[in-house]
């Protein structure tokens, strides 16, 4: 009991060490990138922390298996470097006495792992879509921040505002180039205002401001002064699309649909707790280090066992999604060959183990001394 509860004080700490390095990179990426989308005029710069949030959500599981898998690996390795396993296995105890520690440890991570892929990261990606489809359906106008220019979706009209193009629809020293039929046009007004016409027709109505058409110096360059003046922006409100990816549908709807993108989701979120588990279990004989080598060499194998685990179940993913492999044949083989595997390695170590204890050592001395 008093090694049950060092154990899992210790992993405990290892955890908290290494989720909080994880998140914090997958934060600041996630950061770097949804700030050039918002610079480049893809979402809107106010939507920026929910869709942060939104992404942390998604990384979530994927964080989570591979703390439980690093924190379960150093703790092991750390064991065998400081020699602690020598005096473990010299007391007659074996390596499989980790696991039951390990996995009262673990079940919380796998646990929430679970509910993360079946229902949470589904919302969370549902919320990212909409976020973003809501920015890139709204008028010309609104998609528009102080002091840049911006294409309009139709790229007939570049916009320049010095105002704030809130959710209001309201922008003050409004700049409008625009390019038709009749030539180019420039149009300046000190107030620009989105209204809906009652047959649902949108439109850009500006106020006090000139219109300049034609090129100047030609006989055709005409000036006009204007009070109001309007034009149409979009042909009605537009509603969001009602069709979702499969990974943004939640799992009990995704379970009435038919298709192969649908099995291929539930595939791809059944793996992420049934990963986690295995790969927990995988790092106790994995730990092993020589106390006089360094402990380096078992982190990268673990993070190319991770990562090609993770693009293996990708791979059965992507097959059934293109109807290659059925549902009831791909989801289960790589889980069994990776519980295989670890069955194996466990076999292994508790051998070698074996061979290396003191009694052992005793045993075969006497054989020889007998022999001889």
């Amino acid at each position: 009991m008093i090694f049950q509860r060092a154990l899992r004080r210790e992993l405990a700490s290892s955890a908290g060490a290494t989720f909080t390095v994880l998140f914090t990179i997958i934060v600041t990426w996630t950061l770097i990138t949804i700030l050039g989308r918002a610079a480049g005029g893809k979402v809107a710069s106010s939507d920026v922390l929910a869709l942060i949030a939104f992404a942390a959500l998604n990384y979530l599981p994927m964080i989570l298996i591979l703390t439980s898998f690093i924190s379960v690996l150093m703790v092991v390795t750390r064991s065998y470097r400081d020699s602690e396993m020598v005096v473990w296995f010299a007391s007659g105890q074996s390596l499989t006495k980790w696991i039951r520690p390990v996995l009262t440890f673990g079940f919380p991570i796998i646990l929430l792992t679970g509910v993360l892929a079946f229902y949470a990261t589904p919302w969370a990606k549902q919320k990212s879509s909409e976020y973003v489809e809501r920015f890139a359906k709204r008028e010309d106008l609104q998609k528009v921040s102080p002091g840049q220019f911006k294409e309009s979706s139709s790229a007939n009209r570049i916009f320049f505002v010095e105002g704030n193009a809130g959710q209001t629809a309201s922008v003050q020293n409004v700049f409008v180039n625009q390019v038709d039929a009749r030539g180019t046009s420039v149009i300046v007004a000190k107030e620009g205002v989105i209204e809906t016409a009652p047959n649902g027709y949108r439109y850009l109505v500006l106020k006090n401001g000139r219109r300049y058409q034609g090129t100047p110096g030609q006989a055709d360059f005409q000036t006009m002064e204007f009070d109001r003046y309007s034009m149409r922006v979009a042909q009605q409100a537009q509603e969001l699309d009602a069709k979702r990816d499969a990974n943004a549908i939640p799992t009990l709807e995704l379970l009435a649909l038919p298709t192969n993108a649908a099995r291929a989701e539930i595939l791809w979120r059944i793996s992420l707790p049934i990963t986690c588990l295995i790969l927990m279990l995988l790092a106790i004989p994995m730990g092993f280090v020589n106390p006089r080598a360094g402990s380096s060499t078992n982190l990268i194998i673990a993070l190319l066992i991770f990562f090609i685990y993770n693009n293996t179940v990708k791979m059965f993913e992507a097959g059934v999604k293109q109807g290659k492999f059925s549902f009831e044949l791909a989801w289960w083989p790589l889980h069994l060959v990776a519980a295989l595997t670890v069955l194996a390695m466990f076999a292994w170590r508790l051998n070698v183990n074996h061979r290396l204890h003191p009694r052992a050592l005793l045993a075969g001395l006497r054989r020889k001394g007998g022999a001889r």
